[in-house]
């Protein structure tokens, strides 16, 4: 019985952690994304864009930065149609070609698809910790469970950022281009810079810069999360400790 009770500990914790660490992962993609105010100017600054631009502005009202603001809201749903029109070479022109419209619809549908499974990740937690809940009876207990899955799940995701970090680093392009292999079964990723205006305010060095800060804050909340669980289960054993000293004494 103890030991089949340690097994359904085991896996919830773990499953737990999964899902606590998929949840740290997608926000860790919107906090760079939408809650790093001017990250993307700098960026196009950094990489010169505007040159790259048929005469067009940074303004948020009729250039670039009103162009991200639209995509980046397409991508969460809050518009219905990715085309905007903005002043480029002169005159309001539509800026995205109808190749781009559709890979970014294919974006779209992988940028909601990660969210609803960080929902379902969400949720997912919360049950587990309701179940704990139901069967030990104690926080202190069901904060003990989540604490070592956590340490487990953190080995396993620093062993994966690792190699995903060592192979951004050392040939970031072929990582690039293996990713668009797995998630999309077109190439309508593959853009013309004569002719697509996305490919060239998004370039390579910016999916960089984007992935590198991405993994910072994921690694970094991560590490605070087995920071606070081992400190936690360091606590729990020096009260448990505590408790057989005194009932010796």
């Amino acid at each position: 019985m103890k030991a089949s009770k340690e097994i359904i500990n085991t896996v919830l914790g773990i499953v737990f952690a999964v899902c606590l660490i998929f949840t740290l992962l997608i926000s860790s993609v919107e906090l760079v994304c939408y809650y790093n105010p001017g990250y993307f100017e700098r960026e196009y600054e950094k990489y010169d864009v505007l040159s790259r631009l048929p005469e067009m502005t940074m303004s948020d009202e009729d250039g670039l930065m009103k162009v991200t603001e639209h995509m980046m809201d397409y991508l969460r749903g809050r518009e219905d149609e990715l085309q905007v029109y903005v002043m480029m070479d002169g005159e309001e022109r539509g800026f995205f070609t109808d190749r781009e419209i559709a890979h970014m619809e294919d974006v779209k549908d992988l940028f909601m698809g990660a969210i609803f499974l960080r929902r379902l990740a969400v949720a997912t937690a919360a049950v587990i910790v309701i179940i704990l809940g139901a069967i030990h009876k104690k926080v202190g207990k069901v904060l003990g469970v989540l604490s070592r899955g956590m340490l487990v799940g953190t080995v396993a995701s620093a062993v994966i950022c690792g190699v995903f970090g060592a192979i951004i680093a050392t040939n970031f392009t072929e990582a690039f281009v293996t990713f668009h292999h797995i998630f999309f079964d077109n190439d309508l990723w593959i853009l013309d810079p004569s002719v697509d205006m996305l490919i060239n305010i998004v370039p390579e060095g910016f999916f960089f810069d984007t992935a590198a800060r991405i993994l910072g804050i994921f690694v970094g909340s991560i590490l605070v999360l087995c920071i606070l669980s081992a400190l936690y289960l360091r606590h729990m054993r020096r009260g448990r400790q505590r408790s057989k000293q005194n009932s010796a004494n």
